[in-house]
């Protein structure tokens, strides 16, 4: 049976961890303490199954992004493993690891500042083709087309430039790009953020109908729950670079196990009042610095239900119904 779930894995994140040095002044570099650190992923292990949507959601610091990140290592990875169909992407020289993102690609948050503004965007959907040496200049050339197509943009488009596209359009061009090289897995990082209400909608089928249409895999990222809730088969909940809360999209909203998960569900508009027994909750107190994160359990300064033992002891990821895990000494005591 683990060999068949094995099977069904696409990445494997084991440990992952990302920490940042912080620059210091003379009289810092002139004492003998070492640079003070920042913990921006401590730590972090989920995985990836083939053809689902894995989403990732948090507060704005909580290091979700720098996953992200870590997994494509555009930022290298301090410690921990990441398995993409069986190789340790974070031991793979640079000519491998050129080769091992033929198979992954990323979506960026600003869709602008993802393209170049002195590239016709034929140029920058070629652009990927180009540094694999995949195709002839014509068939480059069909490609973009193609693409254009997939992504609900004409193909004669190909010689504008991105300041003359809408925000909506512009990352219809960046997820072009990301298809280029027919990947299996597409790291999405808040790819929707940027963008009107009415628009995200539109690009949020989009990718679903391009998930079907190709049989990807996406790690979807994003601080909006009801995107999250839409687009993701399983969901994955971070705070202060821990996942504290790992299931299906739906046993995790309709059953929120961490009592972080329980907040920030309890923070979404209400279109409608809560119906009667609910009550909102409102975390106390303010999101602890990763230069100096909490002992113990990292949200026990902001938790309204928690025991002593959190302030001391880290509640590990924790089993605590099939396909649910929490870590929280509240539902694996």
């Amino acid at each position: 049976m683990a060999s068949e779930f094995a099977q069904h894995v696409l990445m494997d994140v084991q440990g992952l961890q990302k920490h940042f040095s912080v620059k210091t002044g003379w009289l810092g570099r002139l004492s003998k303490q070492r640079a003070p650190v920042v913990k921006a992923v401590d730590d972090v292990s989920f995985s990836v199954r083939r053809g689902e949507t894995l989403g990732i959601v948090g507060e704005s610091g909580c290091g979700k992004s720098t996953t992200g990140r870590a997994l494509m290592r555009l930022i290298e990875p301090t410690a921990g493993k990441v398995y993409f169909e069986g190789k340790d992407l974070v031991h793979l020289t640079p000519r491998e690891m050129k080769q091992a993102r033929r198979q992954m690609q990323m979506v960026f948050q600003d869709p602008f500042a993802s393209l170049h503004p002195r590239m016709t965007i034929g140029a920058t959907i070629a652009e990927p083709l180009v540094i694999h040496g995949v195709g002839t200049a014509v068939e480059r050339e069909e490609r973009v087309e193609q693409l254009l197509e997939t992504v609900g943009l004409a193909p004669a488009m190909k010689t504008r430039f991105a300041h003359e596209f809408s925000g909506g359009q512009r990352q219809r061009i960046g997820i072009a790009r990301a298809l280029a090289l027919h990947p299996k897995l597409v790291i999405c990082d808040e790819p929707v953020s940027a963008l009107d209400v009415s628009i995200q909608s539109q690009v949020i089928n989009l990718f679903q109908d391009l998930q079907a249409q190709f049989s990807l895999t996406y790690l979807f990222i994003s601080h909006d729950l009801s995107v999250v809730r839409h687009i993701s088969d399983r969901v994955g909940v971070m705070y202060l670079g821990k996942l504290v809360e790992l299931g299906t999209a739906e046993e995790l909203f309709r059953h929120p196990a961490h009592p972080y998960t329980q907040a920030l569900l309890s923070a979404r508009p209400q279109i409608s009042p809560s119906p009667s027994g609910t009550e909102r909750i409102i975390l106390q107190g303010e999101l602890p610095s990763p230069l100096n994160p909490p002992l113990g359990c990292r949200f026990h300064t902001r938790c309204p239900y928690k025991l002593a033992r959190c302030e001391s002891e880290e509640p590990a990821l924790s089993l605590i119904q099939p396909g649910h895990q929490a870590a929280c000494h509240l539902v694996t005591a």
